[in-house]
């Protein structure tokens, strides 16, 4: 079994920062691409950044400039560093990972529970 764990959500003023962290655990045999996807009230989830096995990044147009986007292979663990944050941003944010379990073949998609970002204007 694997899990995606998140911490680093909050509360925060308009041009504020958040650092949110992803932890990936359990009978991992790799892991591929890691991403941040975030789901605002009434909206549909959105890819935010995603980083792969080699460290290529990829952005959403409206948080290219602000959000870093970082992993660390021999903790499972991808960050996301949130900077000059907007009222615009509040949303819940969601770790994803493409993993291989160490116990059987194939690659599957996994997500961590959520984390509530909020930022007041």
């Amino acid at each position: 079994q694997v899990q995606l764990v998140e911490s680093g959500g909050g509360l925060v003023q308009t041009g504020g920062s958040l650092r949110l962290s992803c932890a990936a655990s359990g009978s991992i045999g790799s892991i591929n691409a890691m991403g941040w996807y975030r789901q605002a009230p009434g909206k549909q989830r959105e890819l935010v950044a995603r980083i792969t096995s080699g460290g290529n990044t990829n952005y959403a147009d409206s948080v290219k400039g602000r959000f870093t986007i970082s992993r660390d292979n021999a903790k499972n663990t991808v960050y996301l560093q949130m900077n000059s944050l907007k009222p615009e941003d509040t949303a819940v944010y969601y770790c994803n990972a493409v993993i291989r379990e160490a116990a059987r073949g194939g690659w599957f998609d996994y997500w961590g529970q959520g984390t509530q970002v909020t930022v007041s204007s």
